[in-house]
Protein backbone atom coordinates (compact mmCIF):
# COMPACT_ATOMS: atom_id res chain seq x y z
CA UNK A 1 0.00 0.00 0.00
CA UNK A 2 1.07 3.37 -1.15
CA UNK A 3 1.69 6.23 1.48
CA UNK A 4 -0.83 8.07 -0.55
CA UNK A 5 -3.60 5.33 0.38
CA UNK A 6 -2.43 5.42 3.59
CA UNK A 7 -3.12 9.23 4.24
CA UNK A 8 -6.68 8.55 2.22
CA UNK A 9 -7.22 5.71 5.02
CA UNK A 10 -5.63 8.15 7.65
CA UNK A 11 -4.36 7.34 11.24
CA UNK A 12 -6.42 6.28 14.04
CA UNK A 13 -5.42 6.87 17.72
CA UNK A 14 -3.98 3.79 18.35
CA UNK A 15 -1.31 4.02 15.24
CA UNK A 16 -0.76 7.99 16.51
CA UNK A 17 -0.02 6.40 20.06
CA UNK A 18 2.42 3.71 18.52
CA UNK A 19 4.42 6.07 16.59
CA UNK A 20 4.64 8.38 19.36
CA UNK A 21 5.83 6.00 21.96
CA UNK A 22 8.57 4.48 18.65
CA UNK A 23 9.45 7.98 18.33
CA UNK A 24 10.72 8.08 21.80
CA UNK A 25 11.54 4.84 22.54
CA UNK A 26 12.63 2.39 19.09
CA UNK A 27 13.89 -0.36 21.50
CA UNK A 28 10.56 -0.85 23.09
CA UNK A 29 9.39 -4.81 22.92
CA UNK A 30 6.59 -5.06 21.08
CA UNK A 31 4.54 -6.70 23.85
CA UNK A 32 5.36 -3.41 25.95
CA UNK A 33 4.23 -1.22 23.18
CA UNK A 34 1.08 -3.29 23.10
CA UNK A 35 0.27 -3.14 26.67
CA UNK A 36 0.69 0.40 26.57
CA UNK A 37 -1.83 1.04 23.63
CA UNK A 38 -4.10 -1.53 24.87
CA UNK A 39 -3.16 -4.18 22.41
CA UNK A 40 -2.08 -7.65 22.54
CA UNK A 41 1.67 -8.26 21.14
CA UNK A 42 -0.14 -9.84 17.60
CA UNK A 43 -2.26 -6.90 16.89
CA UNK A 44 0.50 -4.39 17.83
CA UNK A 45 3.25 -6.12 16.32
CA UNK A 46 0.72 -6.54 12.72
CA UNK A 47 -0.17 -2.60 13.42
CA UNK A 48 3.66 -1.80 13.26
CA UNK A 49 4.33 -3.78 10.13
CA UNK A 50 1.66 -2.12 8.38
CA UNK A 51 3.04 1.08 9.53
CA UNK A 52 6.25 0.17 8.46
CA UNK A 53 5.05 -0.93 5.18
CA UNK A 54 3.37 1.83 3.76
CA UNK A 55 6.17 4.15 5.07
CA UNK A 56 4.98 5.33 7.50
CA UNK A 57 8.05 4.28 9.45
CA UNK A 58 10.80 4.65 7.92
CA UNK A 59 13.50 3.29 10.12
CA UNK A 60 14.74 2.96 13.47
CA UNK A 61 17.90 4.84 14.74
CA UNK A 62 20.99 5.22 17.40
CA UNK A 63 20.90 8.63 18.87
CA UNK A 64 24.99 8.96 19.05
CA UNK A 65 26.53 11.40 21.42
CA UNK A 66 28.57 13.86 18.91
CA UNK A 67 31.08 14.91 21.71
CA UNK A 68 31.60 11.32 22.05
CA UNK A 69 32.91 11.21 18.47
CA UNK A 70 34.47 13.74 17.50
CA UNK A 71 31.89 15.76 16.06
CA UNK A 72 31.36 18.49 19.07
CA UNK A 73 30.93 21.47 16.13
CA UNK A 74 27.78 21.81 14.50
CA UNK A 75 27.85 24.38 11.83
CA UNK A 76 25.02 25.52 9.27
CA UNK A 77 26.52 26.92 5.42
CA UNK A 78 24.08 29.15 3.23
CA UNK A 79 25.69 27.86 -0.41
CA UNK A 80 24.89 29.78 -3.11
CA UNK A 81 25.21 28.70 -6.96
CA UNK A 82 26.70 30.53 -10.10
CA UNK A 83 24.19 28.92 -12.18
CA UNK A 84 20.19 27.82 -11.71
CA UNK A 85 19.11 24.86 -13.72
CA UNK A 86 17.66 21.01 -13.40
CA UNK A 87 21.18 19.91 -14.55
CA UNK A 88 23.48 22.49 -11.86
CA UNK A 89 21.30 21.36 -9.10
CA UNK A 90 21.20 17.57 -9.64
CA UNK A 91 25.14 17.37 -10.10
CA UNK A 92 25.60 19.65 -6.81
CA UNK A 93 23.29 17.21 -4.89
CA UNK A 94 25.48 14.34 -6.19
CA UNK A 95 28.93 15.61 -4.65
CA UNK A 96 27.06 16.86 -1.59
CA UNK A 97 25.70 13.66 -0.87
CA UNK A 98 29.20 12.14 -0.30
CA UNK A 99 30.19 14.14 2.19
CA UNK A 100 30.34 12.48 5.57
CA UNK A 101 30.37 15.56 7.65
CA UNK A 102 27.11 16.54 6.55
CA UNK A 103 23.90 15.90 8.08
CA UNK A 104 21.28 17.41 5.75
CA UNK A 105 21.52 19.25 2.43
CA UNK A 106 18.38 21.21 1.72
CA UNK A 107 17.62 23.00 -1.40
CA UNK A 108 16.30 26.33 -0.27
CA UNK A 109 13.58 29.26 -1.22
CA UNK A 110 14.94 32.73 -1.17
CA UNK A 111 18.57 34.73 -1.33
CA UNK A 112 20.09 31.41 -1.41
CA UNK A 113 20.27 28.12 -2.79
CA UNK A 114 21.08 25.22 -0.54
CA UNK A 115 21.24 24.97 3.60
CA UNK A 116 23.76 22.77 4.69
CA UNK A 117 24.43 21.38 8.42
CA UNK A 118 27.32 19.72 8.92
CA UNK A 119 29.34 18.18 12.30
CA UNK A 120 33.27 18.41 12.94
CA UNK A 121 35.23 18.11 15.66
CA UNK A 122 36.44 21.40 16.65
CA UNK A 123 36.96 25.04 14.87
CA UNK A 124 39.95 24.22 13.15
CA UNK A 125 38.11 21.37 10.84
CA UNK A 126 36.00 24.14 9.91
CA UNK A 127 38.16 25.75 7.73
CA UNK A 128 38.89 22.06 5.94
CA UNK A 129 35.28 21.49 5.67
CA UNK A 130 34.66 24.83 4.12
CA UNK A 131 37.91 25.14 1.85
CA UNK A 132 38.39 21.63 1.23
CA UNK A 133 34.77 20.02 1.13
CA UNK A 134 32.07 22.63 0.59
CA UNK A 135 33.82 25.84 -1.33
CA UNK A 136 34.84 22.99 -4.19
CA UNK A 137 31.20 21.61 -4.71
CA UNK A 138 30.22 22.04 -8.20
CA UNK A 139 29.04 25.73 -9.46
CA UNK A 140 29.28 27.27 -5.46
CA UNK A 141 29.44 31.11 -6.12
CA UNK A 142 29.15 31.89 -2.48
CA UNK A 143 28.76 30.79 1.10
CA UNK A 144 28.09 32.23 4.78
CA UNK A 145 28.28 30.15 7.70
CA UNK A 146 27.00 29.94 11.20
CA UNK A 147 28.79 28.37 14.13
CA UNK A 148 26.19 26.93 16.79
CA UNK A 149 27.09 28.03 20.02
CA UNK A 150 24.53 26.35 22.05
CA UNK A 151 22.37 23.76 21.24
CA UNK A 152 19.03 24.44 22.56
CA UNK A 153 16.81 21.88 20.78
CA UNK A 154 17.68 19.14 18.50
CA UNK A 155 15.24 16.51 17.81
CA UNK A 156 13.79 14.13 14.62
CA UNK A 157 10.33 13.87 16.92
CA UNK A 158 7.83 14.97 14.53
CA UNK A 159 4.56 16.07 16.62
CA UNK A 160 1.79 13.47 16.34
CA UNK A 161 -2.09 15.25 16.35
CA UNK A 162 -4.20 13.54 18.70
Amino acid sequence: MSTASTRARGLDRIDRQILRILQQEGRISFTELGERVGLSTTPCTERVRRLERDGVIQGYHARLDPQRLSAGLLVFVQIGLAYKSGDIFEEFRRAALKLPNVLECHLMSGDFDYLIKARIPEMASYRELLGSSLLTLPHVRESRSYIVMEEVKETLALAIPD
